[in-house]
């Protein structure tokens, strides 16, 4: 049952009933409270190269002010990493500080129960009052003490006139008969601040200390900005990364096949390269222009050269997207008004993050699920002047199973030892590495070959300087044992094949775009075998290694090792 409620008209109430039962000021004596309150921003695929303070070639557009500003006065991280680039898995390692293996969430259809969201369970048994709002996209009801969450659209959100469950609402998901929601009028960007706006001035406990999880459904595609940003950038030409024209040596037989045979399958593309799914083929069709863009022409496709079809389509691509990180940042600034207006800004630990990286073009790939640079980094920014110096920058290697142990420590306690991340709280308020810290991280994507997205399955290590990835390409039937076949409805299965293992080395001191697979180079030999022992480690230390449950990859692993 869904029941529509404008958004205004919900808050004009709630403000009108607070204000006739309590005439005293909503500020809070910070001296009264001893423990920090904690808000997490998380949007949706907002990539490292849509800021301003990680210095890419969009950072002169200037698409982030507002969170340039507070990473200036608190923390950056240069080496925040996923384990997993896909909205489930990374969120559900946020919320248990373990890897997908370990809480079994390993692709889109992965569920957390809710004994195993460890981070709001732990907040709670320290004293603060937990909420969520916005996207939480782990099937599960939320262990939190409120949630408004989005339900629609398999908790994916709609970005216009979007539906949200909230506490006391039975929970299910909006394909369930039983189902309850309410659906709010306008963009989803403005409705998820509303709404945890509403929470922090009319909801919550005042004396106690809270933790708001604050998650954006944007920067996700299909890009539906807010109309109001319709000529943002209209005029503006967006610089283009040089590998979306030419990919030069990046990649290997398992990405672009023998004789580069797969390269129009492998990898969704902003070109005319994936003649299974490209960008092109979205921003020029008749369904998402009419959306987006009523009076283009479709005809104006016709007769382009390649590199002129690339390059609009490029264009299109970014702008959308700029335009929904715009919404975003705005949005931020509502947030931050609203507390310093009572007094709560100072005494707040103010995370900013996203649940993974994007690919805005480079190498000629859209979307995430790759370990390359722009898939695996995640943007990362704290703010809490009590503890945290302002302009402090690391390149202290961090992942998302890092984030719930350090947000623990930092509201006074300890993490569960289930967690496999570790607690960075001195990294945040000395700016150094302390002793013993983690040299590297481990990345790993489930999916084969899914959702015409097209990206074979792989794992592999990242150091500060190196990085090296093994696809072993392998469908998730077993051909040795069909009983083991495990076929999931929400990959796109009809696209699924076998595809050549291979591995790739990059050195990212000399090479930072990744434009040229070194694997093969004598130079890096020996380099390459440490690495390869120390990735045996940590799979074995996460309990990351496929023998017992998923055989048929083992053998692949086995097989290929040492090519």
């Amino acid at each position: 049952m869904i029941k529509s409620i404008s958004i205004k008209t919900s808050l004009l109430i709630s403000v009108l009933l607070y204000s006739v039962l309590s005439c005293k000021s909503n500020k809070i004596d910070v001296k009264e409270q001893k423990q920090p309150n904690i808000i997490y921003i998380m949007a949706d695929d907002h990539t490292s190269q849509a800021f301003g303070i990680y210095g890419s070639r969009l950072a002169a557009l200037n698409p982030t002010p507002t969170l340039d500003k507070i990473a200036n006065e608190g923390i950056i991280f240069d080496n925040c990493f996923v384990n997993n680039s896909i909205c489930t898995p990374s969120r559900a390692a946020i919320f248990s500080g373990q890897n997908s293996q370990a809480n079994g969430v390993l692709d889109l259809e992965g569920v957390l129960p809710m004994d195993k969201q460890y981070l709001p369970i732990e907040l709670k048994k320290l004293g603060y009052q937990t909420a969520i709002v916005g996207k939480w996209h782990l099937t599960a009801q939320p262990n939190f003490d409120y949630y408004n969450i989005l339900t629609d659209h398999h908790q994916q959100g709609s970005y216009f006139d979007p539906v949200f469950t909230e506490t006391g609402m039975h929970f299910a998901l909006s394909e369930d008969k039983n189902f309850e929601g309410k659906q709010y009028k306008g963009h989803s960007s403005d409705i998820i601040t509303d709404l945890s706006i509403n929470w922090l001035k009319n909801k919550r406990e005042k004396k106690k200390p809270f933790a708001l999880f604050f998650h954006f459904k944007a920067p996700h595609d299909d890009f539906e900005y807010a109309p109001r940003y319709k000529n943002y950038l209209a005029d503006v030409e967006i610089p283009e990364p040089t590998s979306l024209y030419d990919n030069i040596n990046n990649g290997s037989i398992a990405t672009r096949g023998s004789n580069d045979s797969l390269i129009h399958i492998i990898g969704s593309s902003v070109s005319k390269r994936n003649t299974i799914r490209n960008m092109g083929m979205r921003i020029w069709s008749d369904e998402f222009i009419k959306r987006n863009n009523p009076t283009f022409d479709i005809h104006q496709a016709d007769g382009l050269s390649d590199r002129e079809y690339t390059h609009k389509t490029y264009q299109e691509y970014l702008k959308r997207y700029l335009r929904c990180v715009k919404g975003v940042d705005d949005n931020v600034a509502r947030l931050i008004e609203y507390l310093k207006k009572e007094g709560l800004y100072d005494n707040t630990i103010i995370v900013y993050t996203a649940d993974q990286g994007f690919m805005l073009g480079e190498h000629d790939y859209i979307d995430k699920r790759w370990m390359y640079e722009e898939s695996m980094r995640m943007p990362f920014i704290v703010r809490y002047p009590e503890k945290i110096k302002a302009g402090t920058r690391t390149d202290a290697i961090i992942n998302n199973t890092d984030f719930a142990p350090t947000l623990i420590e930092l509201a006074g306690g300890a993490p569960p030892k289930q967690m496999q991340g570790h607690s960075f709280k001195h990294i945040l308020e000395t700016g150094k590495e302390p002793k013993g810290w983690q040299k590297s991280t481990y990345y790993r994507y489930w999916m084969h070959m899914a959702h015409a997205h097209a990206n074979p399955a792989h794992f592999g290590i990242r150091t500060k300087q190196y990085k090296l990835i093994f696809y072993y390409g392998k469908y998730w039937v077993d051909t040795d044992n069909p009983n083991a076949q495990w076929n999931k409805a929400s990959w796109g299965n009809q696209f699924a094949m076998h595809t050549p293992a291979a591995w790739e080395f990059y050195d990212l001191s000399k090479d930072p775009q990744e434009m040229n697979n070194a694997y093969k180079d004598p130079t890096y030999k020996n380099i390459i075998i440490n690495l390869k022992q120390q990735l045996i480690t940590k799979r074995k230390e996460l309990s990351e290694e496929d023998g017992e449950k998923y055989p048929h990859i083992q053998k692949v692993i086995d097989t290929h090792w040492n090519d």
